[in-house]
């Protein structure tokens, strides 16, 4: 099954009696910017092929083999769902792999290309490169090679290849993608120094997921700490402005009950993401009242960590994971409280 998105833009309608105007010579504003679209993407990383055309490609159906035009609209993330489709996504046809690709990298912003290919194609990672090139080539994402931490440790610098969503790859997740209509997604790299610690928030929630779904846990929605930042300082605000003589410590007591976040050492514990979830009741009482929905709050810890920030992280109650490298530092630097490290899973 592929999810094709239209084949052709909508046109506006012309009243009778009236005839549209003929096409408009580009202006030269425009014209220098098709030029130096051309030269950009003739530059591409050495690594990256020149586009092939249907020679042994596994995506069977034709594509659109024309460049992608540069996207100049500044509120294409205003736009709704189904309305207008960016010029570069006419005629795409996307297979299922790559349309959850797609919305894998949007849930958690960047995502190593290594954990893509055990999450989304049971470890095939040529067939993961393959469709990375067509996505790349079509503007919808875009791969960097980052250096991995040192945390002072010797050696070889490890370069990790990460993968982020374009603002045409949102839009497409948007057309063809079955995620929740709140689930939201993001564009882009960030914080490059923290790269490869945020690309293993995925591998912890593949886990974690496991988890979920051998309980019975269906309908999986994930929020990063970004949002949920986000969603507690407003309600900070909100009751500030309610109540300016209400003591700040009783407030945020308040926002961490309301967004069932811990509250540890006068500090609301936030995770590194959320993962909501349906989960069916099982008492009669609770079948008359169908499913119900949970979540389970996940953190990665590295060996960057400071015995303070783990403890407060360990009580906050959080589904702790780190790296096999990472746990071992961490348990060296926490060697007079080994019961910290009971409960950090292995990723």
């Amino acid at each position: 099954m592929r999810h094709d998105l239209p084949q052709e833009l909508p046109r506006r309608r012309v009243p009778e009696g009236q005839h549209s105007a003929p096409p408009l010579e580009p202006s030269p504003v425009e014209q220098r910017r098709e030029h130096l679209a051309a030269r950009a993407d003739d530059r591409r990383p050495p690594n990256i092929p020149p586009p092939e055309r249907d020679q042994g490609n596994s995506h069977t159906s034709p594509r659109d083999d024309r460049p992608h035009e540069p996207r100049h609209d500044q509120h294409s993330a205003r736009r709704n769902r189904r309305s207008e489709i960016p010029q570069q996504l006419v005629g795409i046809s996307l297979r299922p792999e790559e349309v959850r690709t797609l919305g894998e990298i949007g849930k958690f912003r960047v995502v190593a290309t290594r954990d893509l290919a055990e999450g989304v194609y049971d470890g095939n990672h040529s067939r993961l490169q393959r469709d990375l090139r067509f996505l790349q080539q079509r503007g919808l994402v875009e791969t960097n090679s980052v250096n991995g931490r040192r945390d002072g440790r010797g050696g070889r610098v490890e370069r990790i290849e990460v993968v982020t969503l374009t603002r045409a790859g949102r839009d497409a997740v948007l057309q063809t993608s079955e995620l929740p209509r709140d689930q939201r997604l993001y564009v882009g790299l960030v914080k490059p120094r923290e790269v490869e610690h945020d690309a293993q928030i995925y591998r912890a929630y593949r886990n974690q997921a496991e988890r979920i779904e051998r309980k019975g846990g269906t309908n999986l929605r994930v929020k990063l700490d970004f949002e949920l930042k986000s969603d507690v300082q407003k309600a900070i605000h909100a009751a500030r402005k309610a109540e300016p003589k209400r003591d700040m410590a009783e407030v945020k007591q308040q926002v961490a009950e309301q967004f069932d976040l811990p509250y540890v050492n006068d500090v609301i514990q936030i995770p590194d993401a959320r993962i909501e979830y349906d989960l069916e009741r099982k008492s009669d009482q609770e079948m008359d009242q169908g499913s119900g929905s949970s979540h389970d709050d996940i953190e990665v810890l590295t060996a960057a960590y400071r015995p303070g920030h783990l403890r407060a992280k360990a009580q906050a109650g959080f589904h702790v994971y780190a790296s096999a490298s990472d746990r071992a530092t961490l348990t060296a630097k926490i060697e007079n409280d080994h019961r910290l490290m009971e409960n950090i899973l292995e990723m």
